[in-house]
């Protein structure tokens, strides 16, 4: 017997139990070799145990909500599919450059899903995180089919309510950084599984025959084709879809289930969904709307943008090739959502950003560690520390923040950055991207803290410098001395030396406080605003003003 042979056996001999705990060690693309190995080799490794236990080492959903999700879907191979292609590359903070007072979509595992949830620019009270006082509103899901494959939903809203626009998921790369709404050519007979072949095997931007992608057009052709495509798919929505794109911890599981199902039919059959059966074997696979070519061509008008100006100059012949060349490539055109990687040029963990894309940005913020205790994302207010401002219950602007550790080329010691990513003021004062403050972790400062310490024993305090009113107008707004002081690992305060200013920060888990229920929904922005907004704008325009209806969610 050969040394292959042998090895074989001895896996053979392991009870189905052991395995699963042998599993931990292996990935899922181990696994698969393995079945492919032999047919007995198969029995045993491609069981639900083992496919469970390998659920759980993706590590983004607890084993609660694992299990819940089964029951919705074939099995936890397809389960562990949808977790590993589509949740883990996806769920995280994503942003957008415009407007400057804040565009971060928070992504996050709904109910056999993942969902996009804009965290609206706000003013919140002392207790904000305990009342509830965080403003969200829906952007994207991305839901699983039974089998583990996918489809696309943009939210929105029109004069008759909220509307869901299903598409395509094009491709999502393991380490993508940049999500992007476009417009997807399809030829009338292509399949589900030639769909998905075709996007998976060539990269994002790239088709056959020299076709001209969506990508190149000039900003007011592709601005037109996704108001089109929209205005063609929406689907109006109804109860329970309407309802929470989360469940809660007391939810229940059959009104989950319930959505999803609906969700699922209204991607396969569009708006015919109503009366249609969805069968479990069925590919979960979008039809798109047909759209007549010659009236696409009428209602693309020759107007050039302004911001297309500024990027590139096309001239009309260039235009018109591409656009012939795009519109020719497809019997069919739906939405499409691509995540791939691409080289982006950051500063301070903020990125340089297209701001003529329909794209959203991803930040690479981190867990803390240690050493780099501090790392994540906090949100706060300008005023004193909890405990100390019992008195002043008034309304103030929430400013989020990321905070990431660099080594300084100037000292080579460490610095914590802190980042602004939104802020909820009327008028912006730091555009996006903004360096808050910056501290040097290793440096002490022996800066006392200027107010009371409610009793408190401060762990650490550094020296640095946070955003003055010294630099060059608004992209350039200098920097002044302060001190940042660590009440606890979870509560820090920046003091400003001059002018005795202090912002408060607590570590945020959006995650946490969705699925809690500890904040309020309202209505998105019509699409595709919805998705990235692309005018610059120094106020805030998710809402019409600073009284915010919650929508039915």
């Amino acid at each position: 017997m050969n040394t292959e042979s042998i090895g074989v056996s001895s896996l053979l001999s392991l009870p189905e139990d052991v395995f699963a705990v042998v599993s931990r060690f292996l990935s899922p693309s181990d696994i698969c070799n393995l079945i492919l190995c032999s047919k007995s080799l198969c029995a045993l490794v491609d069981s639900e145990k083992t496919w469970l236990v390998q659920c759980e080492e993706v590590k983004v959903l607890p084993l609660l909500e694992i299990v819940q999700w089964r029951l919705g879907i074939t099995s936890y191979k397809a389960l562990c599919r949808f977790l590993v292609e589509v949740v883990k590359p996806l769920v995280g903070i994503w942003v957008q450059q415009n407007p400057e007072l804040g565009n971060v979509v928070y992504v996050m595992p709904g109910f056999l899903s993942v969902v996009g949830c804009r965290i609206i620019p706000q003013k919140v009270g002392p207790s904000w995180i305990q009342e509830g006082q965080v403003i969200w509103s829906p952007v994207f899901e991305i839901i699983c089919g039974f089998d583990g494959s996918t489809g696309f939903f943009l939210h929105g809203r029109d004069k008759e309510g909220s509307f869901l626009y299903p598409g395509f998921v094009m491709g999502i790369e393991k380490t993508c950084n940049v999500l992007l709404l476009e417009v997807e050519p399809r030829q009338e007979k292509s399949s589900c599984n030639e769909i998905e072949i075709e996007a998976s095997s060539r990269p994002h931007g790239e088709h056959e025959g020299g076709v001209v992608p969506f990508w190149k057009l000039a900003f007011s052709d592709r601005k037109n084709l996704l108001r089109i495509v929209t205005r063609h798919v929406g689907l109006h929505v109804v109860e329970p879809l309407s309802g929470k794109l989360f469940p809660a911890k007391n939810d229940d599981e059959a009104m989950s289930l319930e959505r999803r199902n609906m969700l699922l039919k209204m991607h396969k059959f569009g708006g015919n969904w109503k009366h249609m059966n969805l069968e479990v074997d069925e590919q979960l696979c979008y039809n798109p709307m047909q759209l007549d070519i010659d009236e696409m061509w009428e209602k693309l008008g020759d107007d050039i943008d302004i911001m297309d100006d500024r990027e590139c100059e096309f001239s009309s012949e260039i235009r018109h090739s591409n656009r012939q060349s795009f519109l020719s490539s497809g019997e069919t055109f739906g939405l499409s959502l691509n995540a791939s990687y691409t080289e982006v040029s950051s500063y301070k963990g903020w990125p340089d950003m297209h701001v003529n894309h329909y794209s959203l940005y991803k930040l690479p913020i981190k867990n803390p560690v240690d050493n780099e205790e501090y790392a994540g994302l906090w949100g706060g207010t300008f005023g004193l520390p909890l405990g100390n401002c019992a008195e002043d219950e008034s309304r103030k602007a929430l400013f989020l923040l990321m905070l990431t550790y660099e080594e300084s080329q100037e000292d080579n010691e460490r610095h914590l950055i802190g980042t602004k990513i939104l802020e909820g003021n009327d008028y912006v004062e730091y555009p996006n991207g903004s360096t808050m403050f910056d501290v040097n972790i290793d440096r002490p400062s022996f800066e006392p803290f200027p107010f009371d310490k409610d009793g408190r024993d401060f762990e650490h305090s550094f020296k640095g410098k946070g955003i003055g009113g010294d630099g060059y107008g608004f992209r350039y707004p200098g920097s002044k001395p302060g001190s940042l002081f660590v009440i606890s690992n979870d509560l820090l305060a920046f003091v400003w030396r001059k002018t005795k200013d202090v912002i408060t920060l607590q570590r945020l888990n959006l995650e946490e406080i969705l699925k809690k229920g500890l904040g309020s929904c309202v209505p998105p922005l019509p699409s595709p605003k919805n998705f990235t907004y692309m005018k610059v704008f120094y106020i805030n325009v998710f809402v019409k003003s600073s009284t915010y209806a919650t929508s039915s969610e």
